[in-house]
């Protein structure tokens, strides 16, 4: 299985078959997690810490539950009462955390690059879960899975993104993943949630979703970032939905057979009709949930066998 990788910091440092690696072994461990007996042993003795300065329910709960199937020992750090707090640096929480021997650690940050500093400071594997407006790599891991699953491939697919495009380090590790793998990438949203260096990041740019969806296997809405907003981004949520919100109208330009997903959490009457959020036909929404405990599954293993590598080619 080829994973070079010492951290899985971001998506543009993968080449296709690292990507291809994680997702074939999550695939086996989607059968583990729908078995009776969800537990295996791949971090037996090792120790994960998660550390995350922004809230998070899902990718958290999403973590731990993936580190404790694999039989992690796993700790997580309340870091809004953190030392953090108390004026410490984020470099000397690093050099703290050093010193009490992890082996991964996974950490969520509001400000983006403050993931690699980290990995520089510390022996253990890092595993960014999410980091300002740069990358959100086990989401987009997880998108994948799910498409590929669905759609029984990642190539030549055209996958529409859309809504808050500038916010979104979730639509930043998409497209960068997607035009690994060869799909055709088209972002959707008003001006304002569009950055304008987007078109030069080899994808197609519309403000229209009509024109967005027609013919797209995939529709990936995302939600809006009210709380990384500091302006009038959008005229109001109503006017918002009208425009750029998902409904049976604005779904009928995408291919019949077309899937539509969330990362969350969903915004239903703003980003989604709930009708369409909870279509069994044609949602995967819940699925993406799944998806999410395996890759990180598969993310940890193969990020732990490397360690384990390493050392015992140190000692």
């Amino acid at each position: 299985m080829t994973f070079r990788a010492r951290h899985l910091l971001g998506i543009e440092h993968l080449a296709p078959d690292e990507i291809t690696a994680i997702l074939d072994l999550a695939d086996d461990y989607v059968s583990l997690n729908r078995s009776t007996q969800k537990h295996g042993d791949a971090l037996a003795g090792l120790t994960q810490i998660n550390m995350f300065f922004e809230n998070s329910t899902r990718t958290q709960a999403s973590f731990e539950l993936a580190g404790k199937r694999l039989g992690a020992d796993v700790m997580s750090m309340a870091m809004a009462a953190s030392s953090i707090k108390k004026g410490e640096t984020l470099i000397d929480t690093a050099l703290t955390l050093n010193a009490m021997h992890p082996d991964i650690l996974v950490v969520r940050h509001p400000n983006s690059g403050a993931v690699n500093l980290l990995a520089e400071k510390v022996a253990c594997a890092v595993l960014n879960a999410g980091d300002g407006r740069h990358e959100h790599p086990t989401q987009a891991l997880l998108d994948a899975l799910t498409i590929r699953r669905k759609k029984g491939r990642l190539h030549r697919l055209t996958v529409a993104i859309c809504g808050d495009v500038a916010h979104s380090r979730v639509a930043r590790s998409n497209i960068l993943l997607l035009g690994r793998m060869e799909s055709r990438v088209r972002l959707v949203g008003p001006p304002t949630l569009i950055p304008s260096q987007a078109r030069d990041w080899g994808v197609e740019v519309t403000h229209d979703m009509e024109t967005g969806l027609k013919d797209c296997d995939v529709v990936m809405m995302l939600r809006l970032q009210k709380e990384r907003m500091d302006g009038g981004f959008i005229p109001s949520e109503r006017e918002y939905y009208h425009r750029f919100g998902l409904d049976a109208e604005k779904l009928a330009h995408a291919r019949e057979d077309a899937i539509v997903m969330h990362p969350g959490p969903m915004n239903r009457g703003v980003e989604i009709d709930g009708t369409i959020a909870d279509d069994i036909n044609r949602s995967v929404i819940q699925e993406q949930v799944e998806m999410g405990v395996a890759v990180r599954m598969a993310a940890m293993d193969l990020l732990a066998r490397n360690l384990r590598a390493e050392r015992s080619a140190a000692a």
